[in-house]
């Protein structure tokens, strides 16, 4: 089973979210969602300041076998990016709740992250989706 951190929120599309103490929410893949891809060779990320609404496509991830959108969990502007994902987007697979993550949003709506699963849910969501 992978590893769901409980102080993280979840979507469906697998994306983990934490809110940050300024308010700010990051965003990364969750582990699950990197096992299943497989290694990663590239990752593509949103434009820096681009406005986003909630399960936009905003980057890619491509795998040895696969290739998978990456959505926004939360409406708001894109404040930061992980740049060092560009040299090394293997860091999604040996850490993807840590060094691993992608972006950093300026929620627009905060009330949005009520959408969001918790791990509990999370979990009960992929057991049913592995059926």
């Amino acid at each position: 089973m992978s590893k769901v951190p409980k102080e993280l929120q979840y979507t469906q599309t697998h994306e983990w979210v934490l809110v940050e103490d300024d308010g700010t929410i990051l965003v990364g893949l969750t582990e699950h969602a990197q096992s299943q891809l497989g290694e990663l060779v590239l990752v593509e990320l949103p434009d820096l300041d681009a406005k986003v609404s909630a399960s936009d496509e905003v980057g890619v991830i491509e795998s040895v076998k696969a290739t998978s959108e990456v959505y926004s969990p939360i409406s708001g502007k894109i404040i930061e990016i992980n740049e060092n994902l560009e040299e090394a987007p293997g860091l999604v697979n040996t850490d993807p709740y840590g060094d691993g993550w992608l972006f950093r949003i300026d929620p627009t709506d905060p009330d949005e992250l009520s959408d969001l699963l918790d791990a509990e849910a999370y979990s009960q969501y992929m057991e049913e989706d592995e059926d």
